[in-house]
C-alpha cells in the first residue's frame, strides 16, 4: 500500500503541473478566455507552431487524469469505511459538499474554468455505484460514455459542416475586462455570464462518471501492483494511450480547432491512461532513493489543493490587468514567456510545497479541509486514512 500511495503522489503532481500547462495559455491571453478559445495560434509563423503544439500537447490529458485519480481516490475512501464499519456513503458525502463549496469560492474569486465543482457532483454520484456490482458499474459506463460521446460527435459534426466563420465561438461577455478590468469587474463578469463559464464543469459530468469509476476499477484490477498482472494491465493502458490514442490526438489537433471537443474529451483519457501504465512503470523500478524531480512531484502531489489554487491566483495576478498585466505587456514575446512563466510559477509552488511540508504534515488548504471534514463529527476519521485525489 506504501509503494501505491507514493505513486498516487506522484501521478497527483504531474496532474497538478499539467494542469497549469492547460490553464497558462488562458491566463496569458490578452483577451482571458475568450481569447484562448477564439483565437487560433498562426500556423504560418514558427511561434505559432509552437504554441499550437505545447497547447495541443496538454489538452485535455492532465484534466483526464486528474479525473482518473479522483476515482482512484474514492475507492480509497469507500475501502476506508468498509475496514472501520462505517455506513457509506456516510460522512463521504459532506466531504463532497466542502469540494463544491471550496471549487464555488474558487470559481467567483479565482478562476473561470474551475474543474472542482464538476468533481463534487460526480462524486456525490459515484459514491452512490461504487458498491455496486461489477455489471452495475459497467452498465453505468457504457450508458454514461455513450452519451459523452454521442454529444461531442453531434458538435465536432456541426462544426465540421458548418462555414468556417461560423465555427468559431463566440466572444463571452466583455472580454476586454481581463486586461483592463479591475478585480472586482472581473468577479462580476464571472457571475454576469456563469453560464458561459460553468457549461464544461456541466458538460464533463457524464465522461467524469465514467472516469470516476474506470479509476476504481483500474485500482481494484490492480495496475499500481508490481506483480505479473500489474505489469500487463500497464503494458495495455501504455499501448491504448501512447500507440493509439496519441497518434489520433495529434492528427485531431492538426485538422483546426473543429476537431478541439473530440481532442480534448474523447482522445485524451485514453493519453491519460497511458500516463498512468507509465508513471506507474518508470516509480515501480525505481530502486534508488527518489531524487529532485520524484521529490518534486511528490510533495506538489501531497499539496495538490493547495497548489491548484495557488498557481491559478499566481497566475491571475501576474497576467490579469488588476495585477502586473503580464499578458498585454509581453503579448509579442508569445510562447516563449508563456513557457518561462509556466516554469517559474511551478518552480515557486513546488519549491513552496517542499518547504511547507518539512514543517507540517499536510498543506495549508489541505489542513483547513481536514479541520472542516472532522470538526462535525463525533468519531474523526483517522490521519492516517488515504485521502483522494487532492490529498483533501
Amino acid at each position: 500500500m506504501k509503494e501505491r500511495i507514493a505513486v498516487l503522489d506522484v501521478l497527483r503532481g504531474l496532474a497538478i503541473i499539467g494542469t497549469l500547462g492547460t490553464n497558462i495559455w488562458i491566463f496569458t491571453d490578452p483577451l482571458g478566455p475568450s481569447g484562448f478559445l477564439t483565437h487560433m495560434p498562426d500556423p504560418s509563423t514558427f511561434a505559432g507552431q509552437v504554441e499550437a503544439l505545447l497547447r495541443s500537447a496538454a489538452n485535455g490529458k492532465f484534466l483526464a487524469l486528474l479525473t482518473l485519480l479522483f476515482g482512484i481516490g474514492l475507492e480509497l475512501q469507500y475501502r476506508s469505511a468498509l475496514r472501520r464499519g462505517a455506513r457509506w456513503p456516510g460522512w463521504y458525502l459532506w466531504r463532497a459538499a466542502l469540494l463544491f463549496v471550496e471549487g464555488l469560492v474558487h470559481f467567483v474569486l479565482v478562476f473561470e474554468y474551475d474543474v472542482l465543482m464538476s468533481y463534487a457532483v460526480t462524486a456525490m454520484v459515484v459514491a452512490y455505484l461504487i458498491g455496486r456490482s461489477d455489471r452495475a458499474i459497467r452498465i453505468w459506463m457504457v450508458a454514461a460514455g455513450s452519451l459523452h460521446v454521442a454529444v461531442v460527435g453531434l458538435v465536432t459534426l456541426a462544426w465540421v459542416s458548418a462555414p468556417p466563420e461560423a465555427a468559431a465561438p463566440a466572444p463571452i461577455g466583455r472580454p476586454d475586462v481581463f486586461a483592463t478590468g479591475t478585480y472586482a469587474e472581473q468577479v462580476s463578469e464571472r457571475l454576469a455570464h456563469w453560464l458561459d463559464y460553468r457549461i464544461e464543469a456541466i458538460f464533463i459530468i457524464p465522461s467524469s462518471i465514467v472516469l470516476f469509476l474506470l479509476g476504481a476499477k483500474l485500482f481494484r484490477a490492480g495496475v499500481f501492483e508490481p506483480n505479473p498482472a500489474g505489469v500487463r494491465l500497464r503494458r495495455i493502458v501504455m499501448v491504448a494511450g501512447f500507440g493509439v490514442a496519441a497518434p489520433l490526438s495529434a492528427l485531431t489537433s492538426l485538422g483546426g480547432p473543429e476537431w478541439f471537443l473530440l481532442e480534448r474529451y474523447v482522445l485524451a483519457p485514453f493519453v491519460a491512461l497511458g500516463i498512468v501504465g507509465l508513471v506507474t512503470t518508470i516509480v515501480l523500478r525505481m530502486r534508488r532513493p527518489a531524487g529532485p524531480l520524484r521529490t518534486g512531484f511528490t510533495t506538489v502531489g501531497r499539496t495538490a489543493l493547495s497548489c491548484y489554487v495557488f498557481q491559478n491566483l499566481v497566475g491571475s495576478l501576474l497576467c490579469y490587468g488588476w495585477g502586473f498585466g503580464l499578458a498585454v505587456r509581453l503579448e509579442h514575446l508569445r510562447p516563449w514567456w508563456v513557457v518561462g512563466g509556466l516554469a517559474g510559477i511551478t518552480a515557486l509552488f513546488t519549491l513552496g510545497s517542499w518547504l511547507w511540508l518539512r514543517t507540517f504534515p499536510r498543506g495549508p488548504l489541505e489542513w483547513v479541509w481536514h479541520w472542516a471534514y472532522t470538526k462535525p463529527q463525533r468519531h474523526p476519521a483517522p490521519a492516517t486514512t488515504p485521502d483522494p485525489a487532492l490529498r483533501q
